[in-house]
């Protein structure tokens, strides 16, 4: 049975309220991070997928609401919650969430540095959420009628996408691992909008033919490799990774895979350490939905 932290489901709830008082739709989160409330339909393997058309609470991310009222029971249905999560994607805001891991071993900031420098944006002055890890949430809203998908490391290693169906952990929230708190100077902001350049990253590439031309082909395959070997020393198996994701993205893995190793030789990697990158690339995009 769930431990109840009251004041910490106190806290939690009051905090949820302020972040619906600004339009962001809440749900109750337990100390794992998770959302507190059950499927109501998880015992029953027949069940047609329900977004909550059901009425009852348990459906996670589409229980979210902006409604006081609501927010409440939602809390009073869960009174183990200690966070609350936002969700992304919605109405007015149209939340994206960049998620800066520092778990992965890689720099995730200077990751995103190095995407905005290489596709030319800078991150705008916006709410910036810290959380017990020691990473960093940052909030952006994007435009009408474009919708971002989650994705974890497609970006780029060590950056997850919060985007439609996901949500964020909010900031006042206490988890197992500590609590996570607005950045100096960013609580009084609004999520600022996603520029141009990085929004056209974090959506889907379009979906071409199985036989793509070989000329389009190979100018993206020789990008990629030129990415690889503009690598700093601390850079060398991050950008391997990242463009070997990319490859086998679009099908140019097993072809690219020899250039991309020559690459990484010459970057000051060893044989052996570009080929284990190579592969952990096709097995990570090999299993994404």
């Amino acid at each position: 049975m769930a431990t109840i932290d009251r004041q910490a489901t106190t806290l939690a709830l009051a905090h949820a309220l302020s972040a619906a008082e600004r339009g962001l739709a809440v749900i109750p989160l337990s100390r794992t991070k998770l959302p507190a409330l059950r499927s109501p339909h998880r015992d029953d393997p027949t069940a047609p997928l329900c977004h909550g058309e059901c009425g009852r609470f348990g459906h996670g991310v589409y229980d979210a609401s902006i409604d006081p009222l609501r927010i409440r029971e939602l809390f009073a249905a869960a009174p183990w919650a200690t966070g609350y999560g936002i969700a992304c994607g919605l109405d007015p805001h149209r939340l994206i969430g960049i998620d800066l891991d520092t778990k992965s071993g890689t720099d995730s900031s200077a990751a995103l540095r190095e995407l905005a420098l290489r596709h030319l944006f800078t991150i705008p002055e916006t709410v910036v959420v810290l959380t017990p890890s020691g990473g960093r949430h940052v909030w952006l809203s994007g435009p009408p009628d474009v919708v971002v998908p989650n994705s974890a490391g497609r970006l780029a290693p060590g950056i997850d996408i919060r985007g439609a169906g996901g949500y964020l952990v909010g900031p006042g929230s206490r988890t197992e691992h500590g609590a996570y708190s607005t950045a100096p100077g960013t609580a009084h902001l609004a999520p600022a909008a996603c520029p141009p350049s990085l929004l056209q990253l974090l959506l889907p590439p379009p979906r071409t033919g199985r036989h793509a031309g070989p000329a389009s082909a190979g100018q993206h395959g020789q990008g990629l490799v030129q990415f690889v070997l503009a690598a700093h020393e601390g850079q060398r198996n991050t950008r391997l990774f990242w463009a070997a994701c990319r490859a086998y993205e679009n099908g140019l893995g097993p072809d690219l895979t020899e250039a991309l190793v020559d690459a990484a030789v010459r970057t000051g990697l060893t044989e052996r350490e570009a080929r284990s990158t190579i592969t952990s690339a096709s097995r990570m995009t090999r299993h994404r939905p």
